[in-house]
């Protein structure tokens, strides 16, 4: 029994780029959980050592060893020096009680460009003044926004939903024009009737993809909170053209929510034409998500 049930365990794991979303969107929640495949492989080595079984021992052995190749590199330190553009990502929580707080510790960061997503119209003044000092080039569009110690151009909305959830920008950095895209995609839920709740989700997806091909620089950053991790086959239009700064240059998942304990990550930095030097999630701030960070070299 242990041995076959390792079979299973193995077998999605080393199918999870492939698993349809044929029912209730199975596929994208497996696949976005799937790093938490390893208890289960945790599970089936301490079911062999009960059992003293040596053919389930071995047999235990498969889903270990896919579990390695497909996470293990991500559990190696990759993070080195020589960044010289800082990008900080935040979905910061409408429900904000200290939305002061949460400014203060984004600026702390000293990144160069600040992207804040579910960002309270009441919040933004707050925002405003304390960022003014160290981000003299700001602006926020519906409830995302961007702070930069570098003159924005070109600041315009982008149409993933009926209403502003995504922008795009040009910074001028001092070693030439980044195209940054700031979103934040529709949330999922998981219901009893729907299963994984992901169509809104998706479509926003496509249409920031489809902006994102047709972007006349070199250099791209896509940052925000996606609802969704880069192991989501369903957004793998957008995922696909562009390489993620934490699998890269990072030291570990990187999960960001909950904040309180956090179980998966589905705040993204995304790059083009740019090389991730280092990237990694800072502590907590009063919202239900980490912000995350990464280094770049332009």
């Amino acid at each position: 029994m242990v041995a076959v049930a390792a079979l299973l365990c193995a077998a999605p794991m080393a199918l999870s780029s492939r698993l349809p979303n044929v029912v209730g969107n199975l596929g994208s929640l497996c696949q976005t959980v799937l790093p938490w495949s390893g208890l289960g492989v945790v599970l089936l080595l301490c079911c062999a050592a009960v059992r003293r079984s040596v053919l389930a021992a071995v047999a235990v052995l498969l889903p270990a060893l896919v579990w390695t190749v497909l996470f293990g590199p991500a559990l190696v330190d990759k993070r080195s020096g020589g960044g010289d553009f800082t990008v900080v990502s935040h979905n910061v929580n409408e429900q904000n009680a200290d939305p002061g707080r949460t400014a203060r510790a984004l600026a702390a960061s000293g990144a160069d460009v600040l992207a804040v997503e579910e960002l309270a119209s009441r919040a933004q003044e707050t925002f405003r003044h304390e960022l003014a000092a160290a981000y003299p080039y700001s602006r926020v569009l519906g409830g995302v926004g961007v702070w930069s110690k570098y003159p924005l151009e070109e600041v315009e909305p982008v149409e993933i939903m009926p209403w502003t959830r995504a922008l795009r920008a040009t910074v001028r950095t001092p070693k030439g024009p980044v195209a940054l895209y700031a979103a934040h995609l529709a949330s999922v839920r998981v219901q009893p009737a729907t299963g994984f709740a992901t169509a809104r989700r998706n479509e926003a997806a496509a249409r920031l993809a489809e902006v994102v091909r047709a972007e006349r620089l070199a250099r791209i950053v896509v940052l925000g909170d996606f609802n969704g991790s880069v192991d989501d086959s369903a957004l793998r239009g957008l995922t696909g053209s562009l390489r993620s700064a934490q699998r890269e240059a990072g030291d570990g998942f990187g999960f960001t929510w909950p904040a309180s304990f956090p179980l998966v990550r589905i705040d993204q930095i995304l790059v083009s034409g740019i090389t991730p030097r280092a990237a990694w999630t800072l502590p907590a701030t009063g919202s239900d998500h980490l912000p995350v960070a990464a280094s770049l070299r332009l």
